[in-house]
């Protein structure tokens, strides 16, 4: 049922006074509709709503020819000419009262389009009204209605230009992902006589690459990708890094059929530059479509993981929009007419600049790039707490254990619970404490790595051997919460704020005389991850608390307030024992490493009931660079995180 909005009954046209009605046109131009509910306003608001909402039928409608229009078919034709832009409809307002002559009113109109990215496209239109033979407003409907340009069979279309991806920076301001040169290896099949050989020989070539240039290249369909394609195509195979192809060039330049295209690509360093902590750039997935549909489109590029992902609002910019009219082809499909309503500009990305330094990234991922077990290695900067470097081991899978990881520090937190110790004058570096080959406390037996026991020994030679009954023994000298508070002096347990999630470690505090004793040597429930232990040792080398740093552009808005100066006769004594454990303790492999004296501590963490069950870890410093080192599942620290990082700082010279 349609909407009546009659006119007062004195007013009406069949009563009206031939002298009145002369009266009216001459004056029509001046006259505006009344407001008081008898006017057009309500059919032009009726409108606007059903427009909005799909739902028309209490509005009167006729075209250019004063013909009925049902309310249905301009429902239709609405949808229609909407296009691209009929699942969002528009915002649609009256502006003011409308306009009268005679039998005719039109309403000026505003249409504001929400386009994707909270784009707004806003002009104005004039709605025509009519009056019927039965006193009611009729919108006069024509394509026209929707926008001005805009005729029978036409549809709104959307075309997105995407702006420039802003770079990740390093430290030194330069982008990280950069156009680098590349290889495209192809096949022409024309010259190809015997495709099994020629992938049989392809396979052991590529295999011969070191895992860090190219991942695994698969060639079982190669033989069929030949057969279907065109005698004369180039045939893609792999696109390699300019080192990685110079690597095997000789192998297969001369193979028949080979061919070979030289091409940049915006590439990081190396292939596994700061993967997990940085992230990827990839073209927008299902999962990215079906979340974020007024934000991404099949084609865009999207960061996913790591910096890229937290931060890819910042990094893509803003994609230009151009609303524009299309007409079906002779085959049905949409074509653009040239004629553009809307235009607006695509906004680069801003840049992303960290702290990480392209040498000693290089040189942490070089460290772990034979490792096959989930591992991690963080460098932070010990003058002001940036990080250099934060590299994951190809175990890890995409998974950032560097900033992550919760894991026990093992012997490493000797370094923690040395320094609470000193701070109390529970011992000196020269205090006699036994090293006894097991230590019970309420029934529960701890011992030492491969049972070795030393006797009574300066405090410093149990740290320097890393004596786990000796520090069992010393755990009541801490008290219940001296752990936790030694801990807390060097930056563990914070709350940091570096742009990206990281794990800022939870110590051990108050638990029984059993859990003491393990949380003193790093077991019980303390638990860290390698950017907080790095950070640890970092405090110590520098001789109070400041909180990594990762981001300098945008800065985190919260950073954790430096800590206070830490005792100086205590962490002197500290670095003193961190030092004798290179040139005399579990660490001497790295006593002979080149440059200014290396610093650290081993430690072996037992993860669950079997003792056979442990963690690697090495901490230490050299020269302005602190650094962890972590290998889950890695069993001694001598035989696996010791040789990282020594590989790691060799690296660096």
């Amino acid at each position: 049922m349609l909407l009546s909005y009659p006119r007062h009954p004195a007013r009406g046209r069949t009563r009206r006074p031939l002298v009145a009605l002369a009266v009216t046109v001459l004056a029509a131009g001046a006259l505006t509709a009344c407001s008081d509910g008898d006017g057009p306003e309500q059919s032009v608001d009726a409108f606007l709503s059903g427009w909005h909402s799909g739902d028309l039928q209490k509005v009167g409608f006729v075209d250019p020819t004063g013909a009925k229009v049902a309310a249905s078919e301009v429902t239709k034709q609405l949808k229609e000419l909407s296009g691209e832009l009929a699942n969002t409809p528009p915002t649609l307002r009256r502006q003011g009262e409308a306009k009268v002559t005679a039998d005719t009113a039109t309403a000026a109109v505003q249409v504001e389009w929400t386009l994707p990215g909270d784009t707004r496209w806003e002009y104005e239109r004039q709605v025509t009204l009519v009056r019927g033979d039965d006193d009611q407003w009729q919108v006069m409907w024509e394509p026209r209605v929707v926008h001005e340009k805009l005729t029978d069979g036409d549809r709104l279309g959307l075309r997105r230009d995407t702006g420039p991806r802003a770079a990740v920076l390093d430290g030194a301001g330069q982008p990280i992902v950069a156009p680098r040169p590349v290889v495209r290896v192809g096949v022409q099949p024309s010259e190809v006589s015997d495709a099994k050989a020629l992938v049989r020989q392809l396979d052991a070539a590529f295999r011969a690459i070191r895992p860090a240039l190219v991942p695994a290249v698969d060639l079982s369909d190669l033989p069929k990708r030949l057969d279907e394609a065109d005698p004369g195509a180039f045939v893609e195979v792999v696109t390699l890094r300019d080192e990685a192809y110079r690597q095997i060039k000789s192998r297969i330049y001369d193979l028949p059929g080979t061919k070979f295209r030289a091409d940049k690509l915006d590439l990081a360093p190396t292939r596994e530059f700061a993967r997990a902590l940085l992230g990827s750039v990839d073209p927008a997935q299902a999962d990215d479509l079906a979340e974020h549909p007024d934000k991404y489109a099949a084609g865009d590029l999207v960061g996913h993981g790591g910096l890229q992902g937290r931060y890819d609002d910042r990094l893509r910019g803003r994609p230009g929009l151009t609303v524009l009219v299309e007409r079906p082809g002779e085959d049905g499909t949409l074509v653009p007419t040239g004629t553009e309503l809307f235009h607006s500009e695509p906004q680069p990305g801003q840049p992303l600049k960290t702290t990480l330094d392209v040498a000693t990234q290089n040189a942490a991922d070089a460290a772990l790039r034979g490792e096959k077990r989930r591992s991690a290695l963080v460098a932070v900067r010990i003058s002001d707490g940036a990080v250099l470097a934060a590299a994951n081991g190809p175990g890890a899978a995409g998974e950032n254990l560097a900033f992550t990881a919760q894991v026990p520090p093992g012997s490493t937190f000797k370094m923690v619970s040395a320094l609470g110790l000193l701070d109390r004058g529970a011992v000196t570096p020269d205090t006699p404490v036994t090293c006894d080959k097991t230590f019970t406390v309420d029934g529960r037996s701890f011992k030492n790595s491969d049972n070795f026991a030393l006797g009574s020994v300066p405090f410093r030679t149990d740290f320097a051997k890393s004596c786990n009954t000796a520090f069992a023994a010393l755990a009541p000298k801490l008290g219940a919460d001296g752990l936790a508070v030694a801990g807390r002096s060097l930056g563990l347990e914070g709350q940091w704020d570096l742009g990206i999630d990281a794990f800022t470690g939870k110590v051990s505090a108050n638990g029984s005389p059993a859990e003491q004793a393990a949380a003193s040597f790093g077991q019980g429930t303390t638990v860290v991850s390698p950017l907080a232990m790095a950070s640890a040792t970092a405090a110590v080398a520098r001789g109070r608390f400041a909180q990594p740093k990762l981001l300098l552009d945008p800065a985190p808005a919260k950073p954790a307030a430096a800590g206070p100066e830490l005792k100086p006769e205590s962490v002197e004594a500290v670095r003193a024992m961190m030092r004798e454990v290179v040139t005399a303790g579990t660490g001497t492999a790295l006593k002979d490493v080149p440059g200014q004296p290396v610093y650290g501590k081993t430690g072996t963490a037992e993860y669950d009931n079997n003792p056979a069950h442990t963690h690697a870890w090495f901490v230490g410093w050299q020269g302005d660079v602190a650094f962890a080192v972590f290998v889950e599942q890695g069993g001694s620290s001598t035989a696996s995180a010791v040789p990282i990082a020594e590989r790691f700082l060799r690296a660096l010279r």
